[in-house]
């Protein structure tokens, strides 16, 4: 699965949420199902700006149908329903190193 690292460069969440904008518009384009964003979960472990900030653009996103949804890494499950719908559709996703790991510094946006 593409893997889009939005802490790289150490930039704000502003910065990060316009690249996250780009990543979305551009996956679109190539027709990619989903891809996961690196986002970190902040340096004090209890949830980083980028996180949120990423996180709140993705609701915005979903509500006006840009995206179908996001899986953040807390919930990429085999347990949780969105998890298993994906991995219907994208079956590779079974593989992903972060599966099970409940990992909040990542996020799988559904495109």
């Amino acid at each position: 699965m593409l893997e889009v690292n939005l802490e790289q460069g150490m930039p704000t969440a502003d910065t990060a949420v316009r690249r996250l904008t780009a990543e979305i518009h551009r996956q679109k384009a190539a027709r990619v199902l989903a891809f996961k964003v690196i986002h970190g979960y902040g340096s004090s472990g209890t949830g980083g700006r980028i996180r949120e900030e990423a996180r709140r653009y993705l609701d915005g996103c979903a509500r006006r149908g840009l995206i179908s949804g996001y899986i953040t890494g807390e919930e990429l499950s085999v347990f949780s329903q969105k998890t298993r719908a994906l991995l219907d559709r994208l079956p590779e996703l079974s593989k992903d190193r972060d599966m099970e790991r409940h990992n909040n510094g990542i996020t799988v946006v559904i495109l």
